[in-house]
């Protein structure tokens, strides 16, 4: 089995996403589904430009440092299992990690400070996958490199992670409904709706990219029962991407210049981001929290 590369992946991926894009919205312009507004749209794509500046500005340097602690590894993945096995294993692997720096990034609020950039929309259709934050590919390095030391040789883990990418982006989408058997084991659109809801019961639900089985697995599961309603709890109404961009980060900062203790500083940093409605509260119960 010949590995392709990530130019591979995309020279044939690419297309197939701009005909889904074309196909979605002809879709919802026939049928006057208003899933397309034009100011979001161009919202996402100035999110999506900054994010690939900063991974275009970072990728050596992460790759670089995979590869350096690919050394380091526990076990060496590629001698263990056949190529087709290893890229499947890979993928897994990949989806793990990637749950639990999702789920970190919902709940840690400088984490989510970037995260949200993703989810302040107020649509979903398929260009919404592109609405990157663009601080995400620095975000992500503290969590991926694991797999390396683990043993995922670098350079495959770079392919998996362009293919588990791709298939997050069909998950943003209202046109495809619940697809059968798949909804037990893959991240559907159905499932990615419910994340991207800010209806009570959705919040903080359904972290997967790839699989729901680590959703059900870790009690983070919620399927889709209600009309889900989009966005943030406490909607920005902005698609201005440098607005967007530091929104979170200059409450942060504000909140602490006027913080009264270094565990209050703490919690601000990483406490939950509850925080961003001026939930002072959350921080008082977590200050109290460190003392036990």
């Amino acid at each position: 089995m010949n590995m392709p590369s990530t130019p591979d992946i995309y020279s044939i991926a690419v297309p197939i996403i701009l005909v889904m894009i074309a196909a979605e919205a002809s879709f919802s312009a026939w049928h006057k589904k208003n899933f397309y507004q034009g100011s979001d749209t161009l919202g996402s794509l100035g999110l999506l430009s900054g994010n690939i500046v900063a991974a275009s500005l970072i990728k050596a340097t992460a790759l670089g440092l995979s590869l350096y602690l690919y050394q380091f590894r526990l076990f060496t993945v590629n001698e263990l299992f056949p190529p087709w096995m290893v890229l499947l294993i890979t993928l897994v692997a990949i989806d793990l990690v990637f749950y639990w720096y999702h789920r970190c990034s919902h709940r840690v609020r400088f984490l989510w400070a970037v995260h949200m950039n993703h989810h302040c929309s107020e649509e979903m259709n398929f260009v919404v996958a592109f609405r990157q934050a663009w601080l995400g590919p620095v975000s992500k390095i503290p969590f991926f490199v694991v797999l390396p030391l683990v043993g995922f040789d670098p350079t495959i883990t770079a392919v998996a992670g362009v293919m588990a990418t791709l298939w997050g982006v069909i998950g943003h989408t209202k046109w495809i409904g619940k697809m059968g058997p798949l909804e037990l084991i893959m991240n559907t659109p159905s499932h990615h709706r419910v994340h991207h809801g800010s209806n009570p019961q959705y919040i903080d639900k359904n972290y997967g990219n790839l699989l729901i089985i680590w959703d059900r697995m870790f009690g983070t599961f919620e399927p889709e029962n209600e009309v889900v309603v989009y966005g943030l709890v406490d909607n920005i109404k902005t698609n201005n991407p440098f607005k967007i961009t530091f929104h979170i980060w200059i409450q942060m900062f504000s909140d602490l210049r006027t913080a009264k203790s270094a565990k209050e500083i703490v919690a601000l940093i990483f406490g939950p981001p509850e925080w961003q409605s001026g939930n002072k509260d959350t921080v008082n119960n977590l200050a109290v929290a460190s003392e036990v």
